[in-house]
């Protein structure tokens, strides 16, 4: 079974003292099923799991008086085997965006205080809208991804102890063992190649066998083309589905990475398919770095929302929209050009997604100063490059130099450990999991 960092998370939850219900969010196929019930087996003497796509009749439950006793009544009818004492039972709810009343009842969970409740799903985003009525104030949130590379590395076998001791590289900004170092960026190619979805990486770590990877990210893909059909309007289906579809075209074919409309069809605009790609950003299918005209705090301030970047929620995606030839490459070293820059810049822009940063980028076509990353920590902003190789970082040298509110930036090699200079920071990529 492959660790996960989540757990920590629903520890944290189950522990508060006033804990309200919890939703669970992120996209198809992360995990989020099969974590909560192997933590409510932990946690809690029974579980009650309805999970309403598969069963869609159980919203009856859900049809009638929303008190709790109403509904604890009818669950004990449903499903006679289960007590369902408070403090003991956990009721999850699983795909919870198929039933509307199921999240409006979120809020008289929380307000009676006696149950535990957990609901979970994915395309959240779009779908909370149809509840009669959303329980803004009564409910936690949790937001999960794919596996990051750190928990990889776990799955493949690389102990705590080993990432403590590379951690303490990264802190003392010490040059790590070239013999270490290279296995850890043939670790890292591993995972970019792999990704982060569960099925992926458990068969990666099972049969070191990447065709059988291939067969499971596309079938994937199929999937997340499925919940685009089933679930956007009528109007938006065809258009989301080439939106996205675009990302690998886009990312890792030329250089220039702004999402660029006419990459979807000729002569195409963002009239057209804007509110596409507002769909694909709502249902956690993709995930954007809008462009700021300033580099300083706050970021948000300063960005467009025209201008920007569009990442795939997770690098198996990614993949799965090339060739499996990609993979091979990536793992060998084989990558060059625009190719291997972009799909660096697809894995930093994973990783820190993964973190929880909002990303921002900065390109001013007069200075020709560019920077990949820009995320805000403590108030401070901090800007990153990535590299394919160990390029001067010119953009960055430049932004520390007039920028008095900026004092350290980071670039991210296919390389080791360099010496800080000017307040660049130079660390392998695969760092970027110590990092922030």
């Amino acid at each position: 079974m492959l660790k996960r960092k989540f757990t920590d998370s629903l520890e944290e939850w189950v522990h508060h003292k006033n804990r309200k219900c919890l939703i669970v969010q992120g996209a198809r196929q992360i995990g989020k099923t099969f974590l909560i019930e192997r933590f409510a087996e932990e946690y809690f003497e029974e579980t009650v799991e309805i999970n309403f796509k598969e069963t869609p009749s159980a919203a009856e439950i859900f049809s009638g008086d929303l008190t709790v006793d109403a509904m604890v009544m009818a669950l004990r009818f449903r499903f006679p085997d289960k007590k369902i004492l408070p403090g003991k039972t956990l009721i999850f709810l699983d795909e919870i965006q198929e039933c509307g009343e199921a999240v409006t009842s979120l809020k008289f969970w929380a307000v009676d205080g006696r149950y535990d409740v957990i609901a979970s799903g994915s395309l959240l985003g779009i779908d909370y809208k149809r509840a009669s009525s959303y329980p803004v104030g009564y409910v936690d949130y949790l937001d999960m991804h794919g596996l990051d590379f750190e928990e990889f590395l776990w799955g493949m076998g690389v102990t705590a102890d080993m990432i403590d001791s590379l951690h303490s590289f990264f802190e003392e900004r010490r040059p790590v063992p070239d013999s270490i170092n290279t296995q850890m960026m043939g670790y890292y190619r591993q995972y970019i190649a792999t990704g982060g979805m569960p099925a992926a990486v458990a068969e990666y770590v099972r049969s070191k066998d990447f065709r059988e990877v291939d067969r499971i990210q596309r079938a994937l893909l199929r999937d997340y083309q499925y919940d685009i059909a089933h679930y956007a309007t009528a109007e938006e289906k065809v258009k989301a589905e080439k939106c996205y579809l675009s990302l690998a075209g886009q990312l890792l074919d030329k250089e220039n990475h702004k999402f660029q409309y006419k990459e979807i069809e000729r002569g195409a605009r963002a009239q057209k398919y804007f509110s596409s790609m507002e769909w694909l950003v709502r249902a956690d299918i993709i995930h954007l770095c809008r462009l700021v005209t300033d580099i300083r705090f706050d970021l948000g301030d300063y960005s467009r929302e025209d201008f920007f970047r569009a990442y795939t929620t997770d690098l198996s995606l990614l993949m799965a929209m090339k060739d499996f030839s990609l993979k091979q490459l990536v793992v060998e070293n084989g990558l060059s050009g625009n190719t291997k820059g972009g799909l660096y810049e697809c894995a930093v822009a994973d990783a820190l997604y993964k973190k929880g940063y909002p990303l921002y980028f900065y390109k001013n076509g007069t200075t020709k100063k560019e920077i990949d990353f820009l995320i805000q920590k403590s108030g401070r902003v901090i800007p990153i490059e990535v590299k394919s190789g160990n390029k001067r970082a010119n953009s960055l040298n430049s932004i520390l130099a007039n920028k008095t509110d900026v004092s350290t930036a980071y670039k991210f090699i296919d390389g080791n450990v360099g010496t800080a200079e000017n307040g660049v920071v130079t660390l392998p990529l695969y760092m970027v999991m110590f990092a922030f």
